[in-house]
């Protein structure tokens, strides 16, 4: 039975600092987290990767216990995602599968195999960058300060305005660094360490003026964020979360430095697993908005790890028929 980071007390805690209302269970077999969320229509449980079971009868108490917190809180319906897929089966014939909240599809990277194994299980592209990346002038950075978290606020709202997407608020990444379980690592350029400078005027085919200025305009300047990422630590696990890079500068490998130091690091502390969060199904194609970063994190080597995916269990029908025609009005 895994413990994942979502369905912790720790987890609970960053929740409460978030004003969240959530009730954390415990009981022989099995345990969850369940926040309780508003909305115009009354109130209902979100249970991120959980209920966490042992078994099956241990996972059908944890959904009758889950149904008595549902009505002492007046919830209308849960929503759950249930660690292990085969349990999807047990849930009432009343469920409903509806849109993944948190990752259905994962990707994992055993790290208890040694150094020397986990590189050579890197793509021949991913090992020539982590070989060479401090050769360009890319430094990484690890710190708690909650301070730095500008960084990341900064390089997400740039990212997600080019996508059309809603960035995070940046007080709800600063709460999440203050966690015990939180580390930003942050990836800078430093000219004065570029080794490829010094040789950008080495090619006998153009003039060396006109290198030096190609090679110049490319870079970013001295002590340039070019890309930052909040790393959570819980259990055996290290999960990588909020990230974001400057699409400016992505010919340089800063993710390729960022993810092998915190690999690396990870390693070196005894942790024995690192989650890449979040990948596209399995056989998803080109199409897929999500191939593309797929595909760079298997790059890393790993395994898949798949879970239930999300469902809703109405405990009010006639409230969570009326909600669900409202979402479709109001994302």
């Amino acid at each position: 039975m895994e413990n994942p980071i979502t369905a912790s007390r720790e987890w609970q805690k960053l929740q409460n600092d978030l004003g969240e209302k959530s009730v954390y269970e415990q009981k022989m077999g099995y345990h969850f987290l369940a926040i309780i969320k508003s909305t115009i229509v009354g109130n209902y449980l979100f249970v991120p990767y959980g209920p966490v079971a042992k078994d099956e009868k241990s996972f059908k108490n944890a959904i009758s216990s889950l149904k008595n917190l549902a009505k002492t809180h007046h919830a209308f319906f849960i929503r759950m995602e249930p660690q292990n897929p085969d349990f999807a089966r047990l849930l009432p014939s009343s469920a409903k599968k509806v849109k993944d909240i948190d990752p259905k599809d994962t990707w994992v990277l055993d790290l208890t195999k040694d150094k020397t194994e986990l590189i050579s299980n890197f793509s021949q592209g991913t090992r020539t960058r982590y070989h060479n990346y401090k050769k360009k002038g890319i430094i990484v950075e690890i710190t708690q300060n909650h301070d730095e978290i500008k960084h990341l606020v900064a390089l997400q709202q740039k990212l997600f305005e080019k996508k059309h997407l809603t960035a995070y608020d940046a007080n709800y990444l600063k709460k999440e660094l203050e966690q015990p379980f939180a580390t930003l690592y942050l990836v800078k350029y430093d000219a004065s360490k570029d080794e490829t400078l010094a040789h950008s005027d080495s090619s006998p085919d153009s003039s060396p003026k006109k290198n030096l200025n190609e090679t110049l305009n490319n870079k970013p300047k001295d002590q340039q964020i070019l890309a930052a990422s909040l790393f959570f630590d819980y259990g055996d696990t290290r999960y990588y979360m909020q990230s974001a890079a400057d699409q400016d500068y992505k010919k340089l490998p800063a993710i390729v430095a960022l993810l092998t130091t915190a690999i690396m690091d990870a390693k070196e502390q005894g942790i024995e697993r690192f989650d890449f969060w979040g990948i596209a199904p399995d056989g998803a194609d080109q199409s897929h908005p999500w191939y593309g970063f797929t595909e760079f994190k298997k790059s890393f080597g790993g395994a898949p790890k798949h879970y239930a995916g999300t469902y809703d269990l109405p405990i009010n029908p006639l409230k969570y028929s009326l909600y669900r025609f409202l979402k479709r009005f109001k994302p």
